[in-house]
């Protein structure tokens, strides 16, 4: 069951993304485009996503479980340092220059969009390019003296 509701809710999404206009990279830079031909008719979807969000966690901060029983699981910080700046900054540049974010370039992808596959493999890789300079970093501070294998 709960495969089926995930499949279900990420299908609305995906279609949410189509019908407002997200997976369209040139939507998404005439909106970016504030000194341009700016196109503001993004700004309702963002506005209708932080409402319907503001609603759900309001709800989901009462709760213990989520609505399929799985344990709902928290941030341990909520601080605002200069990694979560730095690493906003990079992903807002990075969806900016491309026209997609993540959600939309799968749609795209799936869509057949060629352009959003380039996209979702490069995301793919800054991810991997991340899980590993963690792993340098961490086996660094834990072992400052040992060479790196």
């Amino acid at each position: 069951m709960n495969r089926i509701s995930e499949f279900l809710v990420g299908l609305l999404f995906g279609l949410g993304l189509i019908l407002s206009g997200m997976t369209d990279p040139g939507k998404v830079l005439g909106f970016l485009d504030l000194a341009g031909a700016w196109d503001p008719s993004l700004a309702l979807v963002m506005g209708g996503a932080i409402a319907v969000g503001l609603g759900a966690f309001a709800i989901a901060k009462r709760r213990t479980t989520a609505f399929l029983g799985g344990a709902l699981q928290w941030p341990d910080s909520n601080a605002i340092d200069k990694r979560l700046v730095v690493g906003s900054l990079v992903f807002g540049a990075g969806w900016g220059m491309a026209g997609l974010c993540p959600g939309p370039a799968l749609v795209s992808m799936a869509a057949g969009q060629p352009k959003a596959a380039v996209f979702v493999l490069a995301m793919l890789a800054g991810m991997a390019a991340f899980e590993i300079a963690q792993r340098l970093m961490r086996r660094s501070v834990q072992n400052p003296g040992e060479p790196h294998s």
